[in-house]
C-alpha cells in the first residue's frame, strides 16, 4: 500500500512449523484473522484418527499424547516426510 488512495485489502498467511495465522491488511492497518477458537494462532498440527476424520489446530494438538503415531506437528512444506502423504 503506497498510500496512492488504493484500499485494497491483501490476505497474509503465515504457514509456521509449530503456528500458524492468518492477517488481513485493510483501511491502512493489520488485523490477525481469529481461528474458530478465537485465537489469533492456530497449532500447526493435524491428527488421524478413527473414521478417516482429521482434526486440525488446537483439536489436533490437544489430542497428541494420545495419539502420537497419526498427529504430525513440527514438519516443513518442504519436508519429504510430508511429500510422502501427497
Amino acid at each position: 500500500m503506497d498510500g496512492s488512495g488504493n484500499n485494497v485489502p491483501a490476505i497474509g498467511i503465515d504457514l509456521g512449523t509449530t503456528y500458524s495465522c492468518v492477517a488481513v491488511w485493510k483501511h491502512n492497518r493489520v488485523e490477525i484473522i481469529p481461528n474458530d477458537q478465537g485465537n489469533r494462532t492456530t497449532p500447526s498440527t493435524i491428527a488421524f484418527v478413527e473414521d478417516s476424520e482429521r482434526l486440525i489446530g488446537d483439536g489436533a494438538k490437544n489430542q497428541a499424547a494420545m495419539n502420537p503415531t497419526n498427529t504430525i506437528f513440527g514438519q516443513s512444506a518442504h519436508s519429504s516426510f510430508l511429500s510422502t502423504l501427497v
